[in-house]
């Protein structure tokens, strides 16, 4: 592989570096909590571009588990349904 693709490879895995760090430390504080969501949803399907493998299963606990603790009753009851959802 040339230099080309090389340095391609390492553009790929630094923002994929940057696009991990950023999903896995956000929180929701406030009022924009459905936007936070959709960026979530938007860094994961970019890291899903870089070959990174995102399972829809662990983006929602992931989105869940970032709520304010006012959610916490939607929490337990969407742990306790039987039914899993996906990001959409």
């Amino acid at each position: 592989m040339g230099f080309v693709g090389e340095h391609s490879q390492t553009d790929d895995k630094s923002l994929a570096e940057t696009l991990m760090s950023t999903l896995t430390t956000m929180k929701f504080y406030g009022s924009h909590t459905m936007h936070d969501v959709i960026d979530m949803i938007n860094i994961a399907t970019r890291v899903k571009t870089l070959g990174m493998v995102v399972q829809d299963n662990f983006l929602v606990q992931f989105i869940l588990n970032s709520l304010p603790s006012k959610y916490i009753s939607f929490q337990i009851t969407y742990n306790t349904m039987n039914d899993k959802w996906n990001v959409h």
